[in-house]
């Protein structure tokens, strides 16, 4: 439901009025404002994959993921036609989650290691997951109008995590082009010009600590661009420079 009555991002005053992050979650998954991206997740959810023929797919855009008090930040690219468009939580569903919450769990910010579903009990401790672009793309390729279209949304929700939030692990290159301009719209001082992305890149952002990381595709971990050392190695420093009890 778009509690906002309106097709697409509002204001960054609002959110605080419609209840904090519960209520910008509600609003994002009422989102219409990319006709393309619409239809293509539309699409999807009523056609589905033959494996998953027997799911009632989510089919809209999925929120962030995570308690409101989290300190740590993970930021990824969007979600995934069968994964996260099926089962309406960030990182659910497919091969790419189950790499990114069973790291989470090896370094203790995650109660189980596994994420198939939105009711399977996972619970994540001082951390939340969300992405740039909201809605699942074609061939995961957001355009750069859709990605600056849907950025409203994660200004907001860095400006309602801001009393709490410590640092942040953008995964992917995509991931950090998005979130550079999102950090300085939200009142973090953003280096000129604006760091480059690489794996393990750490820049201080005014009080945030900044991390990159390779995204967690099956194309980097099938390869082993990324390992699941390299990825407990990044997830560990970031949540000890949160304040949170991670561990190796």
């Amino acid at each position: 439901m778009n509690t906002s009555g309106r097709s697409g991002p509002v204001g960054p005053d609002l959110p605080d009025l419609l209840g904090g992050l519960g209520g910008l979650d509600e609003r994002v998954a009422g989102c219409r404002a990319c006709s393309r991206l619409v239809a293509w997740r539309e699409e999807v959810a009523s056609v589905k994959r033959a494996a998953f023929a027997d799911w009632t797919y989510w089919g809209r855009p999925v929120p962030g993921f995570g308690p409101p008090d989290a300190r740590l930040l993970i930021v990824g690219l969007a979600p995934a036609a069968h994964g996260g468009n099926r089962t309406g939580r960030m990182f659910t569903g497919d091969r790419s989650g189950d790499v990114l919450y069973e790291a989470l769990y090896d370094v203790g910010l995650a109660s189980q290691p596994t994420s198939v579903s939105a009711d399977d009990g996972l619970e994540l401790h001082g951390v939340r997951v969300t992405s740039p672009v909201h809605c699942a793309p074609p061939a995961n390729k957001p355009t750069p109008e859709e990605r600056d279209t849907c950025r409203p949304w994660l200004v907001q929700e860095l400006n309602l995590l801001r009393p709490t939030l410590r640092a942040v692990v953008v995964l992917g290159a995509f991931g950090w082009q998005a979130a550079l301009p999102a950090f300085a719209e939200a009142g973090w001082k953003v280096p000129r010009p604006r760091p480059a992305f690489a794996h393990g890149r750490h820049v201080p952002l005014d009080g945030l600590e900044l991390f990159g990381c390779f995204h967690v595709s099956q194309r980097n971990t099938f390869t082993g661009r990324l390992t699941p050392a390299m990825l407990r190695e990044v997830l560990a420093t970031a949540a000890e420079a949160a304040g949170l009890p991670g561990s190796t």
